[in-house]
């Protein structure tokens, strides 16, 4: 499908999650505990939407894996909402897992400047998405996930296209189907969260829907490139007080060495996975290094390393 196309179809295309919701249809006349409870039981809808997508979403996560354990990066592109939700999850990565900050990237309509206050218009313009994907030089490594709640958003018709152009994988996330931004994607995620609380605010269970995905998306990816081992965050970059403690505690759970003795050891072994397989496969620190680059990065494969 051309560019044009899409954007002829995204035109005519009404989205479920402008439609109306007739169990709040008059939310403005219910008590505050009954408005709080219309939400919650609205946002139930989110889990469901999003569990009948797990074997697409486990899918994009195993192409994108394959993508990135060959140098390609993870590029999210939105509008609004849509937009933010993926600039802060790709903001997560280096503290949390630490990779490099052009690993995982957000792009947004309008710039940063558009994570504050509303860009008008920019959003309209699918060439601007376009320019986007090409000011990063996207190649066949990298993989885009589009992101539009409604499904139409013309930037990220745009991007996806340039992206398509450059032979990236291309992966759509809305919460509609059909919807013209799967039309131009080669994997397609649709949790179907239904008509807003409020019709057309789709930051509520459209958000939601889409945190939580891009939650599956990236903590999935960093599982399988090793940065865990089992629910421990052993990659994490102890930049403050409250990572540097985390890290310590991380230490002394795996190791049972004491506070201070984990803390010996990792002023020793400068990071937390060194300081685990030094401790737990009884080597030296170098030792311990060289057995987790040959493990590419991974804590339980370096401890099985008996070479």
């Amino acid at each position: 499908m051309s560019t044009q196309t899409a954007l002829n179809s995204a035109a005519a295309f009404f989205p479920l999650t402008e439609t109306n919701n007739p169990r709040t249809a008059d939310i403005d006349t219910r008590s505050t505990r009954e408005i709080v409870q219309l939400i919650n039981a609205e946002d139930a809808v989110v889990i469901q939407a999003v569990s009948a997508e797990l074997d697409a979403i486990a899918a994009a996560v195993d192409a994108i894996y394959a993508r990135m354990v060959e140098g390609g990066r993870l590029i999210y592109v939105g509008a609004g909402t849509s937009g933010r939700l993926g600039v802060v999850d790709a903001s997560e990565m280096p503290p949390t897992f630490s990779v490099p900050p052009g690993l995982v990237i957000g792009l947004i309509a309008g710039g940063e400047q558009a994570m504050f206050r509303a860009v008008e218009g920019a959003e309209d313009k699918p060439e601007l998405g376009g320019a986007d994907i090409a000011r990063l030089n996207v190649t066949a490594k990298d993989s885009v996930v589009g992101i539009a709640a409604s499904g139409r958003t013309p930037y990220v018709i745009g991007a996806l296209e340039e992206a398509n152009a450059r032979g990236a994988l291309t992966i759509s996330l809305a919460c509609a189907k059909p919807a013209p931004i799967h039309d131009v994607a080669r994997l397609n995620l649709a949790p179907l969260t239904g008509p807003e609380v409020i019709e057309g605010s789709t930051r509520m269970k459209a958000g939601t829907a889409t945190k939580l995905i891009l939650n599956m998306l990236s903590t999935a990816l960093m599982i399988k490139l090793g940065k865990t081992y089992g629910n421990l965050m052993v990659d994490l970059q102890p930049t403050n007080q409250k990572l540097r403690a985390r890290a310590r505690r991380i230490v002394e759970r795996v190791t049972g060495l004491s506070a201070n003795q984990a803390q010996s050891l990792l002023d020793q072994c400068g990071d937390v996975k060194t300081a685990i397989v030094t401790h737990q496969a009884g080597v030296s620190p170098q030792q311990a290094r060289d057995r987790l680059e040959r493990a590419r990065g991974s804590v339980r494969r370096a401890l099985d390393d008996v070479a």
